[in-house]
């Protein structure tokens, strides 16, 4: 893929992404009676750089052309929401539902079913529809809903334990596993306090 193609290839999700962007902010705002409780804590979000998007596309044996990139990757566009609670994240995933020109291609609920080493997210992809001059396309677009100690917990088992490759790595899982717990504990008791204060 050459540098011009893959600049090509992002610009319908960049503008995908930059759609589903707007719509969260609005929900931001709009989710709650009082403007005080957003349900939004950060948004960040990124497109995949080329060389991430080859070396995937290798690893699942494809060509590195741009007709592979669109047929097999769902997450070139990722947008990463980093709510209070957890209850802010059902509201937002409802309310996306509920709009009628997005497609939902794919959710996993690492919330209710954390992954075995502790993860807790809630994932979906959606397909955003991009209008041209004469035709439409839909194009997806990767959603991590977290909590903020869902993306604190990510962030440290990432530098620790994905990054370093730690020598005691049974020990560190079993233990990230725990802090999981500790911290789905903490947010579950500030939730209550929340939502006394909204009473």
């Amino acid at each position: 893929m050459t540098l011009e193609e893959y600049y090509e290839l992002i610009k319908p999700y960049t503008d995908a992404m930059n759609l589903i962007l707007t719509r969260l902010e609005i929900l931001d705002h709009d989710t709650y009676e009082t403007e005080d409780f957003k349900p939004i804590h950060s948004i960040t979000n990124r497109i995949k750089e080329k060389e991430s998007i080859e070396n995937k596309l290798k690893r699942k044996g494809a060509q590195e052309s741009v007709q592979d990139a669109k047929a097999l990757l769902k997450d070139i566009a990722g947008i990463r929401v980093v709510c209070y609670f957890e209850q802010d994240i059902r509201h937002l995933v409802s309310s996306l539902k509920k709009q009628s020109d997005l497609i939902i291609i794919r959710e996993k609920d690492y919330i209710t079913t954390p992954k075995p080493n502790g993860y807790r997210s809630f994932h979906m992809i959606l397909g955003v529809p991009i209008y041209y001059m004469d035709s439409m396309e839909y194009y997806p677009v990767e959603i991590q809903f977290r909590t903020i100690s869902m993306d604190l917990w990510a962030a440290m088992e990432h530098r620790i334990c994905y990054k370093n490759q730690p020598f005691n790595e049974m020990e560190m899982r079993s233990a990230f596993r725990q802090y999981s717990e500790i911290l789905e504990g903490m947010e579950k008791s500030f939730e209550v306090y929340s939502e006394n204060n909204e009473e």
